[in-house]
């Protein structure tokens, strides 16, 4: 998912596998065309034809994503209400006021 967010257009497995190659350790093409396969199917990707090969895109972006993981493991806490005062208790000041400005963001609008 990193190497597709940090990219503006769709890339093919190929695409794919060059750039993971060079940056971190090698994996085998058939085994990023899967990766790619599975998070198409978990509807992570959106992917359209080019060619002979697919290419790929997120969904949604990396903010996006992390913000939807966010309320889905508040959905699945036995207490979001209490998740929710852990994870403001454990952030620090400037995240503290990140989230105070949001908050008071949304309450304008």
């Amino acid at each position: 998912m990193d190497v597709l967010w940090a990219h503006d257009e769709p890339m093919t497995p190929r695409d794919v596998h060059s750039v993971v190659s060079t940056t971190r350790r090698p994996l085998a093409y058939t085994t990023v065309m899967t990766i790619l396969v599975r998070l198409w199917e978990k509807r992570m990707l959106v992917r359209e034809e080019r060619g002979r090969a697919f290419a790929y895109r997120p969904v949604a972006g990396r903010d996006e994503w992390t913000a939807g993981r966010m309320h889905e493991l508040l959905e699945h806490a036995g207490d979001p209400a209490s998740a929710l005062t852990h994870f403001v208790q454990s952030i620090d000041a400037r995240e503290a006021a990140q989230l105070r400005r949001a908050l008071d963001g949304r309450r304008r609008k």
